[in-house]
């Protein structure tokens, strides 16, 4: 079974001015990612903007990322959305490609009952052999996944983790300490990383790893190890960046981010557009301060 842990970037899609998928610059950035000591990759997950990208596109990202990864790190690909039955039939194919895991977000939208969201996980977990992650993220599926589900969907064989964006640090330690031996419990917001972890959890799928790989993949590791001494300090130093990546609607600011780094070019799939001019300021400000870019640069 996957020992997955520490820290997973939830990977930006680049895409070309004339807003095609960005080939070359995806596989630069796995690269950027792994050169950094990265954990895990998780293309395709909702930071990918996977919302607008086709099936194909969807399909060839995570296939170059695999690619380009050469078995470095483990790749989780993303499989979620509210149809069940197209969701069943996408990750089949994203486990064809030969991932080593599968991201699979909360249905959004029908905001199912407690019932609904296990009875749509346990048909996709039945659907594939690989291990599946499931994410909660209430705050933009409008429907939350309470620790009772969890703890019945902890039972299914190859539903192995759970990253949870609720939010809630009272619902997460529930869940940390109901769950089984085995099941892992992963923070979905960077700014929770050390308090989950404290409790058992046993890592981050993050944003900000897109700029800071090595950075954030140091505080789960410290985490890991039960230095929340040193946790805390970095914590404290890397807490801006973790910030400002939600200033407006993700992943907006982060790509722009990545894109002042050098590391792909700025562009979006509408709804997402590009940030306004004092978000910009502040994001420079604050790569600035991490020494991600030079001060003064002109990005």
């Amino acid at each position: 079974m996957l020992d997955l842990k520490g820290c997973g970037t939830a990977l930006v899609t680049p895409f070309t001015a004339d807003g095609k998928l960005d080939e070359s610059a995806l596989r630069r950035f796995v690269d950027f990612q792994i050169e950094n000591g990265i954990d895990f990759l998780v293309p395709c997950g909702t930071t990918g903007e996977s919302a607008t990208l086709t099936e194909a596109e969807h399909l060839r990202v995570i296939e170059i990322t695999i690619d380009q990864a050469r078995k470095r790190v483990p790749v989780i690909g993303g499989a979620g959305g509210n149809n069940t039955a197209h969701i069943i039939d996408l990750a089949k194919k994203v486990e064809a490609l030969g991932v080593d895991g599968i991201l699979s977000v909360s249905p959004y939208y029908n905001k199912p009952t407690q019932e609904g969201l296990y009875q749509h996980f346990k048909a996709v977990a039945a659907s594939v052999k690989v291990p599946i992650v499931v994410y909660n993220v209430p705050g933009r599926t409008a429907v939350n996944i309470l620790p009772d589900t969890v703890i019945r969907l902890s039972a299914i064989d190859n539903i192995i983790a759970v990253k949870e964006a609720s939010g809630s640090m009272d619902q997460i330690t529930e869940i940390c300490v109901r769950v089984p031996d085995g099941f892992k419990v992963f923070s979905g917001d960077d700014s929770m990383t050390v308090p989950i972890m404290s409790v058992g959890g046993v890592g981050i799928i993050s944003v900000a790893s897109n700029e800071i790989p090595a950075e954030m993949t140091e505080l789960a590791g410290l985490c890991l190890k039960g230095d929340y001494a040193a946790a805390q300090k970095l914590n404290k130093k890397l807490f801006p960046i973790m910030k400002i990546n939600f200033i407006e609607t993700s992943p907006g600011p982060v790509k722009a981010a990545v894109a002042m780094m050098g590391l792909i070019t700025e562009s979006y799939r509408l709804p997402i557009v590009p940030v306004q001019p004092e978000t910009r300021a502040k994001l420079r400000a604050v790569l600035e301060s991490l020494n991600l870019i030079p001060a003064g640069a002109a990005v």
